[in-house]
């Protein structure tokens, strides 16, 4: 009697078309995870954003000149909330003051920081 031949693959060879699928499926994974920090990064930075411009702006639209020292406040943008210190420190010239506004993240990371110089009106 004559046997033909196996048709098929190995074992070896199922075994190495496995773990190339799963190198893939893993840096697939990897850039999917990144791609969604990123984006949520980018979130967190236009609403910290927002946080800090207003400071700035309330700063500019006082009657007064703002105060020298620090403050500290909560500022909640669509349901996230950070923590933003406003520092406020002299100049050289007397007419004006340096605003410096850091944002921060529920885990005191910090996100954003602006400044800005406010003039006597």
């Amino acid at each position: 009697m004559k046997r033909s031949a196996g048709r098929g693959f190995t074992l070896i060879e199922v075994l190495v078309a496995l773990g190339i699928i799963a190198i893939a499926l893993a840096a697939g994974t990897q850039a999917t995870n990144a791609l969604t920090r990123n984006a949520q990064r980018q979130s967190d930075l236009l609403l910290a954003q927002l946080c800090a411009e207003n400071e700035l702006i309330k700063a500019r639209l006082a009657r007064q000149m703002p105060a020298i020292g620090d403050a500290g406040l909560v500022c909640t943008q669509a349901n996230t909330s950070f923590a933003v210190t406003v520092s406020t420190t002299p100049t050289l010239n007397p007419n004006f003051r340096r605003v410096d506004v850091q944002v921060r993240d529920a885990f005191d990371s910090p996100v954003l920081r602006l400044s800005t110089v406010v003039g006597r009106f």
